[in-house]
């Protein structure tokens, strides 16, 4: 039974459909075919609100590129210091904007320390020109420890940003899982709460490979084709993302996906509480736990698949996802409290 990642889980059958469906016949190429341009209506009417919208296979892509439209080569990006961007992007945002800082910051559960951020900078600009100029400010909703940003957070962020005259990036590889727990619209979620771009998941939560960076801010949009061309993502058959995008915010589908997710976490939390210590609030479709190393084994022997931690040896990741069935969190509950 595998918890190890909602990136293993299978295609929802209704994005697998629209695949099939989208495989007939001809149309343009390079993003200027029909569900290309219906997956830009869908998203402004569901932010209510202009954005620039381009479809892209990876989340790595996404945030890249994101970097590029606000950061100058001699900028810096201020992130937490567990975040995607800074842990697990291979150099990419650096890469792409042929050089410019990153700046890993501390914070709790996995979210920026909001008055640690305020006060780095406060104390920028000393050095004059002998320092990287603060451009972006990139934040991930939900975090890497599964947490969220609560929408008073969020204004906190925007009004720092707006102090110090920063971008603000989201990166919402599982922002429908966010989305589902906190009950707000897209809008009050993203550009409402200063949001000036959103790395749009969609391959965690039942597509194949489809991911989206919208841009809500105009300014920020000036050559972004050819900065996705660049980066080797202008995708000839651009369709067979974009279908799997429209089928994805289609009736909802994203929505009710993440909820599911969700409820399968908040059913182990629910389940094993007072059997495991947990290390970061429960809020979506993660949880990170510590348990005994004897369970931990014998867990793995019975079948269950999950991460162990990096730096620790007593600590796992569980993903739950929108494969992931009743009867399997049971299992699993089951046989954690059988070892205790």
């Amino acid at each position: 039974m595998n918890f190890r990642s909602d990136n293993e889980a299978p295609v929802h059958q209704a994005i697998m459909q629209a695949l099939l469906d989208a495989n007939q016949g001809f149309t343009e190429s390079y993003g200027y075919d029909p569900y290309s341009e219906q997956f830009t209506e869908q998203c402004q009417q569901l932010f209510e609100t202009w954005c620039e919208v381009l479809p892209l296979t990876t989340g790595t892509a996404a945030n890249s590129i994101a970097m590029t439209l606000a950061c100058p080569p001699y900028g810096s990006i201020l992130c937490h210091e567990h975040s995607h961007l800074n842990a697990d992007e291979c150099g990419a945002p650096e890469f792409f904007t042929a050089g410019a800082k990153l700046i890993p910051l501390p914070g709790a559960h996995g979210k920026i320390d909001l008055p640690h951020l305020d006060r780095y900078l406060a104390g920028t600009g000393t050095h004059g020109e002998h320092e990287c100029l603060p451009s972006v400010i990139s934040i991930t909703q939900c975090t890497e420890s599964g947490t969220l940003y609560s929408l008073d957070e969020l204004r906190q962020l925007q009004a720092i940003k707006d102090k110090y005259g920063l971008a603000l990036h989201m990166d919402g590889a599982r922002f429908a899982n966010a989305l589902s727990t906190l009950g707000c619209s897209p809008a009050a979620m993203t550009w409402q709460a200063g949001i000036d771009m959103l790395s749009f998941g969609a391959t965690k939560n039942g597509a194949m490979m489809a991911e989206a960076l919208i841009v809500f801010n105009p300014q920020l949009t000036q050559q972004i084709k050819r900065l996705r061309k660049r980066a080797g993502h202008l995708i000839s058959k651009m369709r067979y993302v974009s279908a799997q995008l429209c089928a994805y915010l289609q009736d909802d589908l994203w929505l009710q996906l993440a909820q599911h997710a969700n409820q399968m976490a908040q059913q182990f939390h629910q389940g094993t509480t007072g059997a495991v210590e947990f290390i970061h609030p429960v809020e979506a479709n993660e949880v990170f736990c510590r348990l005994p190393l004897a369970m931990i084994e014998s867990l793995q022997q019975q079948g269950f698949e999950f991460h162990v931690w990096p730096g620790s040896d007593d600590i796992i990741r569980l993903v739950f996802s929108h494969a992931t069935q009743t009867e399997q969190v049971n299992q699993l509950v089951t046989a954690i409290k059988a070892h205790g």
